[in-house]
């Protein structure tokens, strides 16, 4: 009988980037087995979907409630042991919810779920299961970001007083100068995205890297958003203005109408004895600056770096890896997880750093529609 974690997938089908994201990733180190799952709404092209993948189709489920009928009445060592969750953002709730009431570990996309009030009910329901959850801000799985955090807590950089994080996209431009278009694409329909796109989509991995990496928690902030239209309900582009304390403050800048740009998710911390800059599309580079000192750069597979970027690491220097490794890393720390093995804090983003971001996403929306004013997060 193998020994790998026995993966659903729920959601991911067809042409999806998230999807093949999750079955790559989760192929790598050999730790999880895809056996089946609900890739569409529809059952015909479910099944289709599996063959063009190569997967028996004997575990392609109609919906959830059947997926969690059948694999139920398994014996228990042939079940699945992990679902992970692809779906639009309105389906992640009820999702992880039937999951984690029903003995199953959940790996869910970002955000978490489309209001606090919901994110808490999960982060109840896990901590009565005491099952692993992991919500898939994928950007923590980059070895030189795993690097850079364990600088900062080794003091390397000292103090922090200053957080930057810009995350510019472009794409959704094609779309939302077009009246039609943007009336009919999910990520702008509040009912199937939530209350935001921008900060929602994007603005919450900013979040999550500015906590990650500091092990710092934003008490306040400030947002200003821009809808560009007035039959567009949801923000495409925003400022957040962070307080951590009233020493430490911050930035998030982020935008899916920034023209030409493609995934510029750019890091800079500054602490009173220096600072780090770090490109998610040059992610093999981790710049470390100092007054009085030339820019070291560090890059991942060298042995000055910690244990945890190494773990990370499957190349040998100068071979670059990207988001498919920063992903397969993300799943190497939940099979850690859930085989009860030892795993560094930081392996994986957990429910708590999920809901961290819904919480996040209401109150950005919230300070922009009181007029620009500062609010408090829920710590």
């Amino acid at each position: 009988m193998s020994s790998k974690i026995k993966l659903g997938i729920l959601g991911g089908g067809g042409d999806s980037l998230i999807g093949v994201l999750h079955r790559i990733a989760s192929s790598m180190f050999d730790q999880f087995e895809l056996v089946g799952g609900v890739f569409n709404p529809e059952l015909k092209e479910s099944i289709i979907f599996a063959e063009e993948i190569g997967l028996s189709t004997n575990r392609i489920y109609e919906d959830l409630n059947t997926l969690i009928e059948k694999e139920k009445a398994l014996p228990e060592n042939e079940r699945m042991q992990v679902i992970s969750v692809l779906t639009p953002n309105f389906l992640h709730f009820p999702m992880a919810k039937q999951l984690l009431e029903n003995d199953f570990h959940v790996i869910c996309e970002k955000p978490l779920t489309t209001t606090y009030e919901e994110a808490k009910i999960l982060d109840a329901l896990r901590e009565k299961s005491q099952k692993v959850f992991a919500v898939t801000y994928t950007y923590t799985g980059y070895p030189m970001v795993r690097q850079m955090k364990e600088m900062i807590a080794a003091g390397e950089i000292g103090k922090i007083h200053k957080v930057d994080v810009q995350y510019y996209q472009g794409w959704i431009n094609e779309i939302i100068h077009d009246k039609e278009k943007r009336s009919s694409v999910w990520r702008l329909d509040p009912e199937k995205a939530g209350i935001s796109s921008c900060i929602g989509d994007i603005g919450t991995h900013a979040f999550n890297m500015m906590e990650y990496l500091t092990d710092m928690r934003v008490s306040e902030i400030l947002s200003d958003l821009n809808y560009l239209y007035e039959d567009n309900k949801m923000d495409i582009d925003g400022t957040v203005l962070v307080r951590f304390s009233d020493y430490a403050k911050g930035i998030i800048r982020s935008s899916q109408v920034a023209t030409g740009e493609e995934n510029n998710l750019t890091v800079k911390i500054y602490g009173e004895k220096g600072g780090f800059k770090w490109e998610q599309e040059n992610p093999n580079y981790l710049y470390m600056m100092k007054d009085s000192e030339p820019v070291k750069l560090l890059k991942p597979g060298h042995p000055y770096n910690s244990e945890i970027s190494l773990d990370g690491t499957k190349l040998p220097p100068g071979h670059p890896e990207g988001i498919f490794d920063s992903m397969g890393n993300i799943y190497r720390g939940v099979a850690r997880a859930v085989k009860n093995e030892d795993f560094a804090t930081g392996e994986y983003p957990d429910l708590a750093e999920g809901v961290r971001g819904v919480n996040f996403i209401e109150k950005t929306i919230e300070s922009h529609k009181n007029g620009n004013v500062w609010v408090k997060l829920n710590n």
